[in-house]
């Protein structure tokens, strides 16, 4: 799906965002600096795969959020999580590293990837900052329309704690 497709998608299912424009970003300071301000959750995603590369999953937490991979992997009774390649990213959610986005699931087939979405982020309330499939842009996005989206399209989602890690 391309950015466009990914427009008409939102709108015909009813879909509200804001968007802004900016350069390239491909983390989380570059994003401080250079994404225009927007209302709602600054979010980091994560595209992991299970040790066997059967089971894939798109974890979204706070844009500052330290992840425990081996504790999100008990959560998810998996024996080991790893990143996923950029190939498989690109085969599965049609983007590119520095790129990844929760709406990349609009290009990943219906039970493919597990979305799992942190408690912090989802419990402030507040709209989720994704990229539209490319990282020159950043809509903001309220809940309901996120979930609207994931039901629509088909896909598991589940909101639960994310573990992180503590810095040595």
């Amino acid at each position: 799906m391309t950015e466009a497709e990914l427009y008409r998608l939102l709108q015909d299912v009813g879909v509200p965002c804001e968007r802004v424009e900016h350069p390239p970003v491909f983390t989380y300071e570059e994003a401080e600096k250079l994404v225009p301000p927007l209302p709602g959750v600054h979010t980091k995603n994560l595209f992991l795969r299970d040790n066997k590369g059967r089971r894939h999953f798109l974890v979204v937490v706070g844009s500052q959020a330290r992840v425990d991979l081996q504790g999100l992997a008990r959560s998810l009774e998996v024996s080991k999580l790893g990143m996923a390649s950029p190939e498989r990213l690109q085969r599965i959610l049609g983007v590119t590293p520095g790129a990844v986005t929760l709406l990349g699931v609009v290009n990943a087939k219906a039970g493919e990837v597990e979305i799992i979405i942190d408690t912090a982020v989802w419990d402030a309330g507040l709209p989720l900052h994704c990229h539209p499939l490319v990282n020159t842009a950043t809509l903001s996005v309220p809940l309901e329309g996120v979930q609207r989206l994931l039901d629509t399209l088909g896909h598991t989602w589940r909101v639960c704690p994310v573990p992180s890690r503590d810095d040595d």
